[in-house]
């Protein structure tokens, strides 16, 4: 026990170290080659922090065991907005781009639409993941034209930003190491957390499936918690954000388009994800427009609330998986209360502030 104890800490430091390197290096990268750090979010440490979700998707896959791929991806991004955000907004509030509420949430509900209509047939077939592949291509593609050189005041702010002045981080293959020495470390540290939680969670006699819808689950998830987190404390809130919507679509088209393609019939949908938990998915990516076009920021209490939801989520899979006498109660308490006040109050939230919008224009 006292190695499974070691290794835990290791790699929590692993965690904060590979954030600290990695939120570094794209910050000083972003003003290196005059980009905004939210398109670097978007992408290159997007795409790093799913790496955990690709390696078990498409080894999943390669493995005979296709609908885990689905799992997987759907509980990241579930587990992406409601914790991740809602542990960085209470940190600091995070002000929300004006790129991300235009352009990436509708594009991330848009993806996340097309998710499910492909899986409502109950699989995703090679052409259609080849088709989620490319269009995660054009998507990387499309933000890299997208971003032009840095105007003189968004540079300006982005030093302000940054951590104190140092020369040995100017260059930019200085700044590429840190970006993948910070991923390196972020992937390492969570596997280590994973193993030796889940060694702690049999000592305990939780179960394997209680194991696989907390502990793993949160754990490919690990490298997003630590860089946004990272990102908020830093002030780099681009980042924090950016990562997040990020890692959603590269969750959706790169890891289930490569899972599928690698899967010689396709995915197949569980029909327990498609008739729950695609739709939480799908709700939870409409529920960020309310909450980030409302003064375009996502405050403690909203972030409260992310966390909140998560936590009823996950004691709804572990109610369910145990066919627990207190599901239907849950069930009832959060359908017919719980949900309904929170649209309520969102709603009411969001027209004051259109309505304050259209007073002060």
């Amino acid at each position: 026990m006292l190695a499974e104890l070691l290794l835990f800490a290791a790699g929590l430091g692993l965690l904060a170290m590979g954030a600290e390197s990695l939120v570094r290096g794209a910050s000083r990268l972003a003003l290196s080659f005059g980009i905004s750090p939210l398109v670097v979010g978007l992408t290159v440490v997007a795409f790093g922090t799913s790496a955990p979700e690709i390696a078990v998707a498409v080894g999943a896959s390669l493995d005979g065991n296709p609908s885990l791929a689905i799992g997987n991806v759907v509980g990241s991004n579930i587990a992406n907005i409601l914790l991740i955000l809602g542990l960085s907004a209470v940190i600091a509030p995070l002000v929300v781009a004006e790129q991300i509420v235009r352009q990436e949430v509708p594009v991330m509900i848009g993806v996340s639409l097309l998710l499910v209509a492909l899986a409502l047939d109950g699989d995703i077939s090679r052409a259609e993941a080849a088709g989620l592949l490319l269009l995660s291509v054009g998507y990387t593609a499309f933000l890299t034209l997208q971003a032009r050189k840095a105007s003189a005041r968004m540079r300006a702010d982005v030093e302000a930003d940054l951590p104190e002045d140092t020369r040995w981080d100017r260059h930019w293959a200085v700044q590429v190491g840190l970006v993948l020495a910070g991923l390196g470390m972020l992937v390492l540290g969570a596997d280590w957390l994973v193993d030796s939680a889940i060694t702690f969670a049999r000592a305990l006699g939780v179960s394997d499936l209680v194991i696989g819808l907390t502990v793993v689950a949160i754990g490919t998830s690990m490298p997003e918690i630590a860089t946004s987190m990272m990102a908020a404390l830093r002030g780099q809130r681009d980042i924090a954000v950016g990562n997040v919507v990020g890692s959603n679509l590269f969750n959706i088209l790169a890891c289930l388009g490569a899972a599928g393609i690698v899967s010689p019939v396709g995915l197949l949908v569980p029909e327990a994800a498609r008739s729950f938990d695609l739709w939480v998915m799908l709700a939870v990516a409409f529920a960020c427009l309310p909450i980030f076009l409302t003064r375009r920021e996502i405050r403690r209490w909203e972030g409260a609330l992310f966390l909140g939801y998560y936590a009823a989520y996950t004691a709804y899979l572990i109610l369910s998986a145990q066919h627990h006498e207190m599901l239907p109660m849950f069930s009832g308490v959060m359908l017919l209360f719980v949900l309904p006040l929170t649209a309520l109050t969102l709603t009411v939230s969001f027209v004051r502030h259109t309505v304050r919008a259209r007073r002060e224009s």
